[in-house]
């Protein structure tokens, strides 16, 4: 369905505003639909990202500021999302071998084998009409966009004086 119908509104600035609604629109969609499929396996979107970054890193541990930094949601609570997965047995708590005080987390293979059973419903929930060029495509203008929004945002930053690096260096 088209965006203007599906928001019933039909007046936008320009094409780049209509794709910036569109884009906002598109993912509140699929997030609800991830949500329907997450609330299956008693899962937050929070969880399955972390879920996710393990079983990239499987089968080496990894630590809980690398974790946050790879988070999709920069501002989670990675502690408590790890807690929880600790809870499930989807994840494990292992002691580092080189500092004995930094903890480092695991996928289980509960958890590995949690993700493969997601991911298929998540396939089957997520097939669209983009054929595998279309999706390289819009993948890359995705990126494009979020490139320049950063020079962009960075810029933003430093006009108004809330540019952080030119904080710390004061």
């Amino acid at each position: 369905m088209r965006l203007e119908e599906e928001i019933k509104s039909s007046r936008f600035d320009s094409e780049l505003h209509k794709a910036q609604v569109n884009i906002l629109f598109s993912a509140a969609w699929l997030k609800h639909m991830a949500l329907q499929v997450f609330k299956q396996y008693q899962l937050t979107q929070e969880q399955f990202n972390v879920l996710r970054i393990l079983r990239g890193q499987y089968p080496k541990p990894i630590c809980m500021m690398d974790i946050a930094s790879r988070m999709i949601e920069r501002n989670s609570n990675v502690t408590r999302i790890v807690e929880k997965l600790l809870t499930k047995e989807l994840a494990e708590r292992l002691k580092s071998e080189h500092d004995k005080r930094e903890v480092r987390i695991a996928i289980t293979t509960s958890g590995l084998a949690l993700l493969d059973a997601l991911d298929k419903d998540m396939h089957k929930a997520h097939q669209g009409n983009l054929t595998e060029e279309e999706a390289q495509l819009l993948n890359s203008l995705l990126d494009k966009m979020r490139d320049l929004n950063n020079e962009n945002v960075h810029e933003i930053n430093l006009l108004s004086g809330s540019d952080n690096s030119t904080k710390a260096a004061e």
